[in-house]
């Protein structure tokens, strides 16, 4: 193996691509800031406290995350931690911004699943969890809020298996819960992380025998100390073997206790999770699987394009997952889709927005291009003669529907480029009816999306728009060679997305159980063909 050969394989191999998954207010951006905090990227955690909270978190950096406190879009952030090189992509947990989150998981290795261990797996987990399943990515789980009066670790685990269909290992077990929570025994390391005072703010980790060590009694007492003899003796008689295998298909999720608002159990996770974490994957592609590991060429594809994150240029960023070959700074590439050549010379790295002005980068990592208008979601970009095309990235099915029409028609040019780079980056699907007058009808996953749809077609383009809500709730793209418009006009109604492909939207599950059995030639998709 010759010297340039060896040089990627050790790039590949320090560098760890992960989304961090969860239900609102489970504690996801406290996660993000106290990870980012051990690798260095910054010396002060913010917490979203809301309206007007004068510190804000470090990856929510659009002004309306600001004003209402939570993540709004996905945000990519880097670091450094003893030798490897760390990718975060830190998605919106808020329900209504699934299908921004959904396209970036899947320019993730991994994904850190965090759930709140007072409320266990909740809706928004459950969605992004089977996204993660289908893939067959790696999950790893982090039970947050431990520190508080919460479910039992049991309750939890079976959970897991019950609502989501995964087993689990737990890599370590808390010892107590809610006020009585003193500390986790590592089942791996034989080692104790406990909190040293009452107010929680120092850790120390004692090394021990075993969980039946006298020092384990010493600190968690008589009562705490039988519970957890009893829970762990059952754990080794009833509970799983860890099998790295299972966990690299997804098939076992390692489980860790702790707090992250309290910076408990986070190191101990995170030092684990590179270690078993895989490195960057192989991706499909027009020309077969593209393993970063033997593929010199550089590849890589468009996950995400966001609009005006500096207000103050009206700038475009295009997110690249680099999968294949060196990238360096000016270097010239193929944009398969149009043919041509461009010339890759601002690319950038983000700890949220601020940035970086990269020289160089490796598989996994996430940069950020220019885009003056070129890139498109799932656009590939690839070195040499063979054109590499990847796997197209799935649009995935709304939920709500509204018409849209603007208040001043003097606006139409302003409102029709920005419902197109709103499109682009994912906030919003449009759809055309197919029957009379063309009238846009816009699909979103949950209503704040809306919101935000509104108050940025206001802020970045000057428009006031009306949305009229519609009664459909399912939308299915359907595959059918001799298909009847005639048999959508009760309860449903058939419109084209952007790609003229036929969609249904129907009102409730009965007209499209009903539809579908009219039509048994026709498909019915949950995402784009």
């Amino acid at each position: 193996m010759n010297q340039t050969a060896t040089h990627m394989q050790n790039e590949v191999q320090k560098r760890r691509t992960f989304a961090i998954i969860s239900h609102p207010d489970a504690g996801k951006t406290t996660l993000t800031e106290k990870l980012l905090l051990f690798g260095g990227a910054i010396r002060l955690a913010g917490t979203v406290k809301g309206r007007k909270a004068s510190r804000h978190a470090t990856s929510d950096w659009m002004e309306i995350e600001k004003q209402r406190g939570i993540s709004v879009t996905s945000s990519v952030m880097q670091f450094d931690y003893v030798g490897h090189r760390v990718n975060i992509l830190d998605t919106p947990g808020h329900q209504d911004f699934s299908e921004d989150t959904y396209r970036t998981l899947t320019a993730a290795d991994s994904a850190v699943m965090l759930i709140d261990s007072a409320k266990g797996v909740e809706a928004q987990t459950k969605k992004l969890f089977q996204v993660c399943s289908k893939r067959g990515i790696p999950i790893f789980t982090f039970m947050n809020k431990m520190d508080r009066e919460g479910r039992d670790p049991f309750d939890l685990m079976e959970e897991l298996e019950q609502v989501l269909g995964i087993r689990s290992y737990p890599m370590n077990w808390p010892i107590g819960s809610g006020k009585q929570f003193c500390g986790v025994y590592d089942r791996v390391r034989n080692q104790l992380e406990l909190f040293q005072n009452g107010d929680h703010d120092q850790i120390v980790v004692r090394k021990v025998s075993g969980y039946d060590d006298p020092l384990v009694r010493e600190i968690a007492g008589d009562y705490l100390y039988e519970q957890l003899q009893e829970q762990l003796q059952l754990l080794d008689v009833a509970g799983d073997e860890f099998d790295l295998e299972k966990v690299r298909k997804g098939e076992l999720t390692p489980v860790f206790f702790g707090s992250a608002i309290n910076n408990f159990g986070v190191q101990t996770f995170l030092e684990n999770f590179l270690e078993l974490a895989p490195q960057p994957q192989p991706r499909n592609s027009s020309q077969g699987e593209i393993d970063p590991t033997t593929f010199e060429k550089f590849s890589g594809y468009i996950f995400k394009i966001q609009a005006n994150m500096n207000p103050a240029h009206r700038d475009r960023i295009a997110f690249l997952r680099i999968c294949s070959g060196k990238f360096e700074r000016g270097m010239s590439v193929k944009h398969v889709r149009v043919g041509k050549d461009i010339k890759l010379s601002q690319p950038q790295q983000f700890l949220a927005q601020e940035r970086d002005i990269v020289e160089e980068a490796f598989p996994g990592d996430i940069i950020g291009l220019f885009d003056p208008g070129i890139f498109r979601i799932g656009d590939s970009l690839s070195q040499g003669a063979q054109d590499i095309v990847f796997d197209e990235l799935p649009t995935f099915s709304p939920e709500m529907f509204s018409k849209v029409s603007i208040k001043n028609a003097l606006k139409q040019k302003q409102f029709l480029k920005g419902i197109d780079q709103l499109t682009e980056e994912g906030t919003i699907q449009v759809f055309h009816t197919t029957s009379g007058f063309d009238e846009l009808i816009l699909g979103v996953v949950g209503q704040l999306q809306f919101e935000v749809m509104e108050y940025r077609m206001r802020a970045e383009y000057g428009v006031d728009i009306l949305l009229h809500r519609l009664p459909f709730q399912f939308a299915r793209w359907v595959i059918d060679d001799k298909l009847d418009p005639a048999k959508f006009r009760i309860n449903s109604q058939l419109v084209k997305d952007k790609k003229d492909n036929y969609v249904a939207l129907f009102e409730n599950e009965y007209a499209m159980r009903s539809a579908m059995e009219k039509m048994p030639q026709a498909k019915f998709l949950e995402t784009a063909p």
